[in-house]
């Protein structure tokens, strides 16, 4: 296909994990209801495809966690993006979308500031935890940047980035509804040998819940011992193999009352009265349905030494970071190990004034997000990007 037989306006998005795959779909969803001439293609997951994006390389092929772990899936990632350069050349996208995913991201903002793409980057990386030198690389490269988390407009004002607060893309997934006490309530101020359960999240990839899965499971055994009736869930994450994860939660299966649940997070959400998470966007989730939890995450020792000398925040948990306070229990590297774990959930649901008290709480790191509406405003910026300076603009757009 010559470039001029692609249809319409052409816009690239990358967005490298999970989460990334989720609120990209939800973007393009709302920047094809307001301009359907617009052909998206570019790197993500099944819900991007879903949304009508044409996926070239799969964002799975280049997920890993940890400084090290880098390193061995470098040839995967230099072929891919070889791959995705050549198509930004054949096909001339009018915008290129960027969704975190830092190193890979900003090195294709560099590729595509120089052919003359614009750039809009939505969900910033956290680089105001580490490497902040990279806002230079930032301030050079994009034409907007849209981010999600209040504290950050500031940071990219402070170097006159073009910025805007746009709310939690999160709020828009789960609407109004969860602003209300959610069911699980109930299950909260009864005794906790009545009916509690234990939502334990280890991750999206393979290698993070290979770190910290076996951890979690050690720490259920605990609880279980200590709190007869006490029932777990493991969420099984998309693009996760449920026999996979079954050969690891096998050998407890005769101490530990537990079950396996894939699909949405919301659905263990709902049902939990506590979740043992590890650090990422699922805990923001939890503090969204208000469910207490214990953040905890390990990696490899080097990664973890070097993450200690780059990073520069008091907290990882995104519940903790907006609050600006510990609100939740963190517990990293050789802490996250099964004793401390069983410890901290079994103080946490022995004493309901503390878990209501974190409840509330939470509740107000919620407020601290906005309102509903971060896809629609995103595709607005991206929208005025790609029509700004031509006479022509989309029949839906507001």
């Amino acid at each position: 296909m010559k470039t001029q037989d692609l249809p319409g306006k052409q816009v690239m998005i990358i967005a490298g994990e999970t989460s990334g795959d989720h609120h990209g779909a939800r973007l393009v969803a709302e920047m094809a209801k307001k301009d359907p001439d617009l052909h998206f293609c570019g790197i993500g997951g099944p819900q991007m495809q879903a949304a009508g994006v044409e996926i070239l390389v799969d964002a799975g092929q280049l997920s890993v966690v940890g400084i090290t772990e880098v390193f061995s899936a470098l040839p995967v990632v230099l072929r891919e993006a070889g791959r995705v350069k050549r198509e930004m050349l054949r096909r001339r996208p009018d915008l290129l979308i960027l969704i975190d995913f830092p190193d890979f991201n900003l090195h294709m903002a560099g590729f595509a500031k120089k052919h003359g793409i614009k750039v809009f980057y939505y969900i910033s990386p956290q680089i105001w935890a580490w490497r902040r030198s990279r806002v230079k690389k930032i301030k050079r490269l994009v034409d907007h940047m849209a981010v999600i988390l209040p504290f950050e407009v500031d940071f990219y004002r402070a170097w006159q980035v073009p910025v805007t607060f746009v709310g939690h893309p999160l709020l828009d997934h789960y609407g109004q509804k969860h602003w209300q006490e959610p069911a699980n309530n109930s299950r909260q101020e009864s005794a906790p040998e009545a009916a509690t359960v234990v939502g334990l999240l280890a991750g999206s990839r393979k290698s993070e819940i290979r770190r910290n899965l076996p951890v979690m499971l050690a720490a259920a055994g605990r609880l279980a011992e200590d709190l007869p009736g006490v029932e777990f869930i493991v969420s099984v994450a998309p693009g996760i193999d449920p026999l996979w994860l079954e050969d690891w939660i096998q050998p407890w299966r005769d101490r530990i009352d537990m079950k396996l649940q894939s699909g949405e997070i919301s659905g263990i959400l709902e049902q939990c009265t506590l979740v043992v998470a590890v650090s990422g966007t699922v805990t923001l989730e939890a503090a969204i349905f208000g469910v207490p939890m214990v953040i905890m995450y390990r990696i490899s020792n080097l990664s973890y030494m070097l993450g200690k000398m780059l990073v520069k925040v008091d907290h990882i948990g995104l519940a903790n970071i907006i609050a600006g306070q510990r609100v939740v229990p963190e517990l990293i590297q050789q802490d996250a190990n099964p004793g401390t774990i069983a410890r901290t959930v079994r103080d946490l649901l022995s004493d309901r004034a503390a878990l209501l008290a974190l409840r509330r709480r939470l509740k107000t790191v919620r407020a601290m997000l906005g309102e509903p509406g971060a896809s629609e405003k995103a595709a607005n910026i991206a929208l005025s990007l790609i029509y700004r300076n031509t006479e022509a603009t989309p029949a839906g757009r507001v």
